[in-house]
């Protein structure tokens, strides 16, 4: 029979960490049915000469949880060799809902992930109650990719504790066995697994806590119960382990979490893992207790970034340092173009300079909480803020910062910020890393990447729309880490296992992350030499016109899933073989 798809003259690079070879791909029904030399005929060839042929790359950490609901495409990952996504992490999503209680999970979605409440109220469709339900509604809706879900446990404690778990109360037994009942329905329905989120960070759009914020170590335990036999299922977790508390909480905070998941009886958690400048080394204490609970027979894993998890400032992104002063929300209404002429006025600008900054960051607000921090401390901040540029750099050095440049000019930081915000016609992004860049270097990223226990995630794609775009973690890990950086350089081989076959193996997706007979065809076809994230862009495609940041990628030749080519060197090609990934 002759193939679908036949993937000719490519370098093959198969998600195993063994070396590359040559080889031809051949394609039938969405799987690999050939490899080596093939003479078949096929509907469809792609010439793949000097090009690598990897698996499609698994992403396990997205809230494209509402997205998912209203966009096909699945932007931004599907730009980026991303087959598949893993959402509904942190302990946030939208199933189980009640219909009373959708505006709740709404501004919890809102607040923590910085998601437009207003896109999410017109763009959710809601055809759903039940995690199931809530399941079979987005498994009818083709994708350009697939995606697999995580039973959320704030909608589990919403749903089943109602205004008690928005007033984080304590969850009595009762509560508890029903939380345990909706999480195993869920995870019969093919969940891929259940996440919590105890972030102080992490706030509703009301300023409150999220509802599992401070869960105890019994409820987190007792739901964790839920995958008592089961032969699949994952458990993610977020914390801050009691950072801004005064005394030394990480044990008793770790505690929990390793309660958790000895409860759940052989299967992973994973917790977000990276270096924060208030505790520079609790990333390596958070390593060193996932190391001993694995030896102890308790399986966990440490999900890490492959560069410094920053904010984007700029007059069109969410936040930027002179959206409150006074002189500037006179003109904020203004289109762009209208503002950076006013601030390119001289006069404008000093007086504009010379003015305090109002509040920005309070209860109810999207921006970043360090806005205000940030504004308070400009000279220091901008050691740590840099020009974006038409080719972003996400590892510079401290000379190129705007602390640097503004002493060379002899002027404020401020100054420097203000001037540099109006390149490009007031499009130009500054780079501000706030995590993961405390020695101004990715140097300790590597350390976490090298750890044993490390997955990589952490990109949130679908999440920050105005402020991060990190969906593009893929692109960039290959291009940075394999060919450009000047030392610490990882191998090709060892780069496409960790974003493919290491992360399906964790989450027990056998069928794919691998190019070998049999498996799922889901693949990428890309030019090693010429791959590069570009800058990101504002678009306005969110239901009611809300805006989001995008990074489009160079290099792919082409992503396939189950056999068709959804993205091609023009982008998406509008091919929709995508669908929910399920347990089991």
């Amino acid at each position: 029979m002759a193939l679908d798809l036949l993937i000719r003259g490519g370098t093959i690079v198969d998600g195993t960490g063994g070396p590359a070879h040559r080889a031809d791909v051949g394609v039938r029904d969405g799987v690999i049915v050939a490899l080596g030399e093939i003479d078949d005929t096929a509907a469809r060839t792609i010439d793949a000469s000097g090009a690598h042929v990897t698996p499609g790359f698994i992403d396990i950490h997205c809230h494209y949880d509402g997205q998912v609901s209203w966009d096909a495409d699945l932007l931004p990952s599907s730009n980026h060799g991303v087959t598949t996504v893993v959402m509904g992490n942190c302990g946030v999503g939208f199933a189980p809902v009640r219909p009373s209680d959708r505006d709740a999970l709404i501004k919890l979605m809102e607040g923590v992930e910085d998601i437009p409440g207003s896109a999410l109220a017109e763009g959710l469709t809601w055809d759903w109650e039940t995690f199931p339900e809530y399941m079979d509604a987005l498994d009818k809706r083709p994708h350009a990719i697939d995606f697999a879900v995580q039973i959320p446990h704030d909608a589990v404690r919403v749903n089943v504790m109602g205004a008690r778990a928005i007033a984080s109360e304590p969850a009595n037994e009762a509560d508890i066995e029903n939380m345990r009942r909706v999480v195993r329905a869920a995870l019969e329905a093919g969940a891929i697994g259940f996440s919590t989120g105890r972030s102080d960070n992490h706030k509703s759009a009301t300023g409150a806590d999220t509802p599992a914020f401070e869960a105890s170590a019994a409820e987190l335990a007792g739901i964790a119960r839920a995958f008592d036999g089961l032969g699949h299922g994952v458990l993610q977790a977020v914390s801050d382990f009691d950072m801004a508390k005064s005394d030394d909480r990480f044990d008793p905070e770790f505690d929990v979490l390793e309660a958790m998941a000895k409860a759940a009886g052989g299967h992973p958690l994973s917790i977000s893992t990276m270096q924060r400048d208030m505790s520079p080394l609790q990333w390596q204490r958070i390593l060193e207790r996932i190391a001993r609970a694995n030896a102890a027979g308790i399986p966990m894993r440490a999900q890490v970034g492959v560069r410094a998890i920053g904010i984007l400032l700029g007059f069109e992104a969410t936040f930027h340092p002179f959206m409150g002063f006074p002189s500037y929300k006179a003109i904020a209404h203004l289109p762009l173009e209208a503002r950076v002429a006013k601030m390119r006025d001289p006069e404008f600008k000093r007086r504009l300079l010379s003015e305090k900054t109002d509040k920005v960051a309070g209860d109810g607000s999207p921006i970043p909480p360090l806005a205000d921090q940030l504004l308070a401390r400009m000279e220091m901040v901008a050691l740590r803020l840099f020009r974006l540029g038409e080719r972003p750099d996400y590892e510079p050095s401290m000379e190129a910062s705007l602390y640097a440049e503004a002493q060379a000019r002899g002027v404020p930081a401020l100054e420097a910020v203000y001037d540099a915000l109006l390149a490009d016609d007031g499009h130009e992004l500054l780079y501000f890393p706030l995590y993961n860049y405390t020695e101004m270097s990715l140097d300790n990223v590597r350390k976490m990447m090298d750890d044993p226990n490390a997955l990589l995630g952490l990109s949130d794609g679908g999440a920050h729309v105005g402020t991060v775009c990190d969906g593009s973690y893929s692109t960039f890990f290959l291009s940075h880490w394999v060919r450009d950086r000047a030392r610490d350089r990882l191998p090709l081989e060892r780069a496409v296992h960790m974003l493919s076959n290491a992360n399906a193996a964790y989450l027990g997706m056998r069928d794919r992350g691998v190019i070998a007979l049999g498996k799922r065809a889901d693949l990428n076809v890309l030019d090693i030499g010429a791959l590069a994230v570009e800058r990101p862009r504002l678009v306005h495609d969110l239901p009611g016109g809300g805006k989001r940041l995008l990074q489009d990628a160079r290099g792919y030749r082409a992503t396939i899933v189950a056999g068709q080519v959804v993205r091609d060197a023009n982008g998406l090609t509008g091919a929709r073989p995508g669908r929910l990934v399920r347990g089991c």
